[in-house]
């Protein structure tokens, strides 16, 4: 891909800093400090900033840290900001915030999935998502599988995170909490910077923003754009991005319309054998394994006090999502058995499959006959390294819209917050995927050219999709389909005294999801599913001092099954995941009972005027129907999704931020403790200590992926008044390998990992900086699974180890120069 396609950001920012002249003076710093909290997602939804009166707007839905009953975790854009060179925010939160974790199933460093006290918001199709993800107020866990796509986020657009748990008013999905992502505006962002970077790996970005106020009319503009070539092989970045946002205020009313889109390519997306990386750590395993996403949005937010205690505040949305992905892989296709019809001519593996009731074995294993794309039959040739070329195509459109009220009258002469609302979310999708019959070269590359002297010629194969004659395993897939989702909220906070607060409210969840299938292969994924539940919230919050706050509340909440997970949930008809989608037996909504209890508090003039942040809580999630991915024995790349009986989250917090304006310092610990309860035998073929492709979860199993200890510390401080400098240091447990739930094998060894970040301000307007990530150069892995041994894959590579992990980005460094006027 050219870099032209994206370099029109970065070729902006170049012009405009050498275009830029001084002209205002460097402001102090600011500290960071959190008055009022999202409790509703339309709370970051309608501008933020000072009314005319001189009040904070806040769209309705938010409270004072105070009388919130359960843990919120906020990141401000000053956090952000010393990390921009990585333009990912999951890296911010990943090293600030208790109880975050990255784990990198596809190999790249912006497509991650963020794990939550155990509970994903993962950019991987069928990933148990546990995590409600809005921006601006309008939810962005995409329509076909609830996946979030970190990487389509403007990150120097980004005003401030706040992670908020135990809170079932942010509707389906926040079975762990809601990522409340709140973007500037004009009256929240004043000034012009530009921004050019770059660094290892051939690390070339750039980002510009504007806001500014005229009159009752604001404007802000934000844009990035990246390319990278990878630290592995074959694994390039590009990202492009694009916000904006006009605003309009008068005393009584905000309203804003904003557009957004962004366009990102990455390649490389996979694990790799152990036993390649021990060799080569920059070694991938097949390719290509390319991403490439296209989003478009336009949102409408709004908010007008209709009396003195009454606020009305919306937003509508619209939303189109485009992306492909393609994968390279291994064929699993062998010689027809002698017991079907088809001896000589080319099979799939048929051994992860049982013959129905009645079925002769000819009539079994002819079903897996692979048919070119004209319903050819394809010889067989020895000696062959036969691939597959796996294409998946999602398409959606979505839109929707959220209305709510919040009244501030006395009751009884007491202190009372009420918030009553709605929303709904539409969505469109349709779904293609199909595999093409290649070969995999010397250097692990899958290609369709049949005519390839090495390997021999296929006959009348061209470049189509194939499938087996019973349209197992393999097949194109052509879903289309839609989404309905509506709630109906509401939440009362009640001052019983000036110090004790109780809140209590519901929210009702309604899904409907309907799939149809194109082919006339899998007619049973052809079917409409309905869910509904209502979600109670209760909690108290008492202020003991001014500096010390108990806070505890209890909430249900749930997660509907996505589409993808309907599709492919009968373990007689597997998908060779996510490529094919077949019957559907209903699955179970995913149901959570949260408990929280804590204390927190911010004490000021501490030393040297110093504000100090605090807080220790512990927390329990307990799960009924939880979703899995299992896959099938004799072929690991086909599963289905099960519901099982229970699993649990608990464990136990205790941060501090120290703030003055020299010098901010923060430390943190989390216990992530994430396990099954229940007992049951689940599939898991390629783990070396499965029983005949079996193994047997137990009670207080760990759920892979979680590190049970998160320790988090950083300080950044002003050397000088033009010098500051910066470290930060994340240390995190083993844990289990993805496909391990019984927890048998040694785990991913625990892992430390320090960052550096500086700046020197050059002049009132320009500023250079740094920033050094994985310092110590440390060589460990975030995320692994097993694969099927193959002592000859590819016909001459010996795959011993059934381990494939990711490696993370060794020790980098960037650099780059920032002028703000």
């Amino acid at each position: 891909m050219a870099a032209s396609r994206w370099g029109f950001l970065v070729t902006t920012a170049l012009a405009s800093a050498a275009l830029a002249a001084p002209a205002a003076g460097q402001g102090t710093i600011a500290l960071d400090t959190i008055d009022v909290v999202p409790v509703t997602p339309v709370a970051g939804s309608a501008g933020t900033g000072r009314s005319g009166t001189g009040e904070r707007t806040d769209g309705g839905g938010s409270l004072p840290l105070a009388k919130v009953p359960f843990t919120v975790e906020t990141v401000s854009a000053r956090k952000l900001e010393q990390d921009r060179a990585t333009l990912d925010p999951t890296f911010t939160l990943a090293r600030t915030t208790p109880g975050v974790s990255l784990s990198d199933g596809q190999g790249n460093g912006f497509r991650q999935t963020l794990t939550y006290r155990g509970f994903d918001a993962s950019p991987l199709q069928g990933a148990p998502q546990g995590l409600a993800v809005y921006q601006n107020g309008a939810r962005i866990n995409e329509a076909f599988g609830d996946v979030v796509n970190w990487d389509l986020i403007p990150q120097v657009a980004i005003n401030r995170i706040d992670i908020v748990t135990g809170n079932p008013l942010f509707g389906l999905n926040a079975l762990g909490g809601a990522v409340n992502i709140e973007m500037k505006n004009g009256f929240t962002w004043q000034g012009k910077e530009v921004s050019v970077m770059g660094g290892s790996n051939g690390r070339i970005l750039g980002t510009l923003q504007y806001g500014e106020v005229i009159g009752p009319w604001s404007f802000y503009f934000a844009g990035e754009g990246l390319r990278d070539a990878g630290w592995r092989y074959r694994s390039p970045s590009e990202i492009g991005r694009v916000y904006a946002d006009i605003g309009h205020r008068s005393l009584d009313s905000e309203f804003h319309v904003i557009a957004s889109g962004a366009k990102t390519f990455f390649g490389a997306a996979a694990a790799t054998p152990v036993d390649f990386t021990r060799t080569n750590e920059r070694a991938i395993f097949t390719s290509p394994q390319t991403t490439s996403t296209e989003v478009g949005q336009i949102q409408v937010t709004g908010k007008v006090a209709v009396s003195p205690t009454w606020d009305l505040a919306g937003n509508a949305y619209l939303r189109r999502f485009s992306q492909q992905y393609v994968d390279g892989n291994d064929g699993n296709f062998e010689n027809c058995s002698s017991r079907s019809n088809f001896r000589g001519f080319l099979c799939f593996e048929d051994d992860g499959f049982t013959a129905l009731p009645g079925q002769t074995q000819a009539q079994f294993r002819n079903q897996f006959l692979i048919l070119g794309p004209r319903n050819q039959q394809i010889p067989f040739r020895a000696g062959i390294p036969y691939g597959t070329l796996d294409t998946v195509r999602t398409e959606a459109t979505g839109y929707g819209g959220s209305l709510q009220a919040t009244n501030r009258d006395r009751l009884f002469d007491h202190g009372n917050t009420f918030i009553v609302g709605g929303s709904i979310d539409v969505a469109n999708y349709s779904f293609k995927s199909a595999s093409t019959l290649g070969v995999i070269n010397p250097d692990l590359s899958v290609t369709t050219d049949p005519l390839n002297p090495t390997y021999g010629t296929i006959p009348g194969l061209g470049t189509g999709p194939i499938r087996t004659a019973g349209a197992l395993g393999i097949a194109p897939s052509q879903v289309s389909g839609s989404n309905l989702y509506m709630g109906l909220y509401a939440l009362d906070t009640f001052d019983v005294t000036d110090r004790l607060a109780l809140t209590a409210g519901a929210r009702l969840n309604f899904a409907r999801i309907a799939t149809q299938d194109l082919t006339g292969f899998s007619p049973d994924v052809t079917g409409t599913h309905y869910y509904n539940r209502i979600n109670p919230v209760a909690g108290l919050t008492y202020r003991f001092y001014d500096w010390l706050t108990l806070y505890g509340g209890y909430s249900e909440s749930n997660r509907a099954p996505t589409p993808l997970e309907l599709a492919c949930a009968n373990p007689s008809r597997p998908c060779l995941l996510p490529n094919s989608l077949v019957a559907d037996p209903p699955l179970r909504q995913v149901e959570a009972r949260s408990y929280e209890v804590g204390f927190r508090g911010t004490v000021p003039n501490v030393y040297e005027g110093g504000l100090l942040t605090y807080k220790i809580g512990a927390f329990r999630t307990d799960l009924t129907n939880d979703i899995l991915q299992i896959a099938v024995p004799g072929n690991a790349a086909r599963g289905y999704y099960v519901n099982v009986p229970a699993t649990r989250r608990q464990g136990l917090e205790v941060a501090a931020e120290y703030a003055t304006e020299r010098l901010s310092l923060y430390a943190n610990y989390a216990l992530i403790d994430a396990t099954f309860q229940f007992r049951g035998d689940l599939s898991s073929p390629n783990n070396p200590l499965a029983d005949d492709g079996l193994i047997t979860v137990r009670p207080g199993n760990k759920v892979p992926l979680v590190p049970d200890h998160q320790i988090k510390a950083g300080f950044d401080y002003a050397i000088t008044p033009q010098w500051r400098f910066g470290m930060n240091v994340q240390a995190f447990s083993s844990s289990y390998f993805r496909g391990d739930e019984s927890n048998l094998n040694r785990k991913l060894p625990a892992y430390v990992t320090a960052n550096l970040n500086t700046s020197f301000q050059l002049t009132p307007t320009v500023q250079v900086f740094a920033l050094v990530t994985n310092l110590f150069n440390n060589r460990y892995a975030n995320f692994g699974t097993f694969l099927e041994p193959n002592n000859a894959f590819a016909g001459r590579y010996v795959l011993n180890d059934p381990r494939s992990t990711t490696l993370v980005q060794p020790l980098s460094v960037y650099g780059g120069v920032r002028m703000t006027w």
